[in-house]
């Protein structure tokens, strides 16, 4: 068995594929694809969003301040891919395909109804790092699709079919193998 060594490179794959719906000061929204975002903290709760300079919706966060991050799904894979390749300088992304904007509740940037899972962002730290700038933000409102609750008020994002980016290639998440914990949880015992 072997190992090939490659130049150094962003290889930390998968990643959520997420739309990110911003509005500029006047209130035009558009939204654009993201792969670079992950959580920062947990207390309070910060996410962060890499963007090139160069993108439209830059501008947007940077006179905003704001910005909503919307889980994408088997069902949005389309939007999602669509948003990342045409700009909003060219096109009106939510009209062409055919998403919802649904007001925030603590911001003015608009979330997308068809996603499962919103998060309202301030921003609070800009990071230019090189080709990309990070963009720090506290989630100040999390908006969940209420079809994907049980009567129990459980929320089950797996039936929405989530989905992630590799390399190119969209793909959905599969079947699950474990939950937080399980390699050292003591076997219930049976009742008898």
């Amino acid at each position: 068995m072997g190992r090939v060594n490659w130049r150094p490179g962003n290889m930390l794959y998968p990643l959520p594929a997420v739309m990110v719906s911003v509005a500029d000061k006047d209130g035009k929204p558009n939204i654009f694809t993201v792969a670079w975002t992950g959580t920062v903290c947990s207390n309070p709760p910060m996410v962060s969003i890499s963007v090139r300079p160069e993108r439209y919706s830059y501008h947007c966060i940077e006179e905003t301040g704001e910005f909503v991050i919307n889980l994408t799904t088997k069902e949005l894979t389309k939007a999602a891919d669509f948003c990342g390749v045409r700009s909003g300088r060219d096109v009106d992304k939510f009209a062409e395909m055919n998403l919802t904007p649904w007001p925030g509740q603590k911001v003015s940037v608009p979330q997308i109804a068809e996603s499962p899972v919103s998060l309202e962002c301030r921003v609070t730290q800009k990071i230019e790092l090189g080709s990309h700038t990070m963009f720090v933000a506290e989630v100040v409102s999390v908006s969940v699709d209420e079809k994907w609750m049980d009567e129990t008020g459980r929320f089950h994002l797996e039936k929405a079919d989530p989905i992630v980016y590799s390399h190119g290639t969209y793909y959905g998440l599969g079947e699950a193998i474990g939950t937080f914990g399980y390699s050292v949880a003591k076997k219930k015992k049976k009742k008898r």
